[in-house]
C-alpha cells in the first residue's frame, strides 16, 4: 500500500478524534485497531432496538468542555444522569441497607443520549473505508531515515508520523521499538495508571423500574459489596441498574459475579430482583488490548498527564496521545479529546516542516 503521512495506533475515542481533526486539514490518516471493532474503552451493549447498556466510558460533566464541544459538532445530545433524592447506603455487613437523603447536586453528571457509542459511530462514519484497519495488533515499530515501519501480526505499514493512543503502560509492554524508547520514558510509562483497568462494570436489566417508587432509589453506595456503587441506567427504551463491582472479583467467573450481584440486590430490593431480564458485566483487567498488570502498585491517576508524554520522541515524529496523556482531565473522555487535538496539531506541524503544506 502507499505510505500514509500519518498512522494512528488505536481506534478508540482519541484515535478517531485525531483522524477527525486531521481530516479538517485535508490529511487522511490510517488507523490500526487491534480489536475487531473500533471503540476502545467505549463499549455500548445493544440488548434491544434503541436500548443501550454502557460497559465502558459513560459519564461527563459541565467541566468537560472539549468533549461537549465535540458532541455539539457531531450533533449529539446529552441527558442528565438520574440520581433521585435518596440513595441506599450499606455501611457494614451487620447493618441493613439504609435509605438516606441525597444532598442537592450543583454539578450533575450527564450521559450521551442514545449511548456513548453514538460518538464512535459518528466519527467512524466520517472515515473512508481504507482508513480503518481492524484486527491489526501492533507488535513492533522501527524508525529509519525515511520514516517509520509499523509491524502488526498480519501486515506492515509505513508512515512519516506515528501517533499512539494506547495507554502508556500497554504501549511499552506490548510493542518493541527500534531504536529503543528512552529509559526515563519507559520508567514513567510502565507505572502510569490505566484508567478503568481495574474496573468491573456490571448491569442488570429489568422490565420495570421498581426502584423509582417514592420509598426506593436506583442509587446505591455500599461498603459491603460486591457492588460498591450503582445508578439508574434507564432510558425510554429499557430499564437497568448499572455500576461498579469491587475489583477483587475479577478472578472469579462471570457466573459467580452474577450470583453475588443478584444476592446483593435482593438484600436491598427484595424478591423483585428475581424478575431480572439479563445480567451483563465486563472485567476490564481481562482486556489485553487495554490493560497490563503492573510490576509495582500504582494509585488511581498515577502519572496521568505527566509532562513526559508531551515531550517529542524520535524527532517529534512519534506522538503520544490517549486519555492518560492529556493535560486536562486525564483518564476521562474529555482527556481523550484534548489529547487527540494536541496530537493532530503536533502531527500537522511535522508535516508542515517537511513539505510546507497544511497551513
Amino acid at each position: 500500500m502507499s505510505k500514509p503521512n500519518i498512522l494512528i495506533i488505536g481506534a478508540g475515542l482519541s484515535g478517531l478524534v485525531t483522524a477527525f481533526e486531521l481530516a479538517k486539514k485535508g490529511v487522511k490518516a490510517v488507523i490500526l485497531e487491534a480489536r475487531p471493532e473500533p471503540g476502545g474503552r467505549i463499549r455500548t451493549l445493544r440488548p434491544a432496538p434503541n436500548a443501550s447498556i454502557e460497559m465502558g466510558a459513560t459519564w461527563l460533566g459541565n467541566q468537560h468542555r472539549n468533549l461537549i464541544q465535540l458532541l455539539r459538532e457531531l450533533h449529539i445530545n446529552i441527558t442528565e444522569q438520574h440520581m433521585g433524592r435518596k440513595a441506599f447506603y450499606e455501611p457494614m455487613s451487620v447493618s441493613p441497607p439504609q435509605l438516606v437523603d441525597l444532598p442537592p447536586n450543583p454539578d450533575p453528571s450527564y450521559r450521551i443520549s442514545g449511548g456513548t457509542d453514538q460518538v464512535i459511530n459518528a466519527l467512524v462514519n466520517r472515515l473512508s473505508p481504507e482508513q480503518l484497519h481492524v484486527n491489526q495488533v501492533v507488535t513492533a515499530i522501527s524508525q529509519s531515515h525515511d520514516g517509520f515501519q509499523v509491524e502488526t501480526t498480519s501486515a506492515t505499514f509505513e508512515a512519516d508520523v506515528v501517533i499512539s493512543t494506547l495507554p502508556p503502560k500497554l504501549l511499552v509492554d506490548s510493542i518493541a521499538f527500534s531504536p529503543a524508547l528512552p529509559d526515563e520514558f519507559l520508567s514513567i510509562a510502565s507505572q502510569t495508571h490505566t484508567w478503568m483497568g481495574e474496573s468491573i462494570k456490571v448491569a442488570v436489566r429489568f422490565d420495570e423500574p421498581f426502584w423509582r417508587q417514592p420509598d426506593s432509589s436506583g442509587t446505591i453506595f455500599s461498603n459491603v459489596g460486591p457492588v460498591t456503587e450503582m445508578y439508574d441506567h434507564s432510558s425510554d427504551a429499557g430499564y437497568a441498574l448499572m455500576g461498579f463491582m469491587n475489583s477483587a472479583y475479577h478472578a472469579v467467573s462471570q457466573e459467580e459475579r452474577k450470583g453475588l450481584v443478584l444476592q446483593q440486590l435482593r438484600r436491598i430490593y427484595g424478591p423483585k430482583v428475581d424478575e431480572y431480564r439479563a445480567y451483563h458485566d465486563v472485567a476490564w483487567s481481562k482486556e489485553s488490548f487495554t490493560y497490563r498488570t503492573y510490576r509495582q502498585p500504582v494509585i488511581p491517576h498515577q502519572h496521568n498527564g505527566h509532562p513526559i508524554f508531551q515531550q517529542p520522541l524520535f524527532g517529534g515524529k512519534f506522538i503520544l496521545s490517549g486519555s492518560e496523556t492529556a493535560r486536562m482531565h486525564p483518564g476521562y473522555m474529555d482527556g481523550a479529546v484534548d489529547s487527540a487535538r494536541r496530537a493532530a496539531d503536533g502531527a500537522l506541524a511535522v508535516l508542515r516542516g517537511k513539505n510546507g503544506e497544511y497551513e
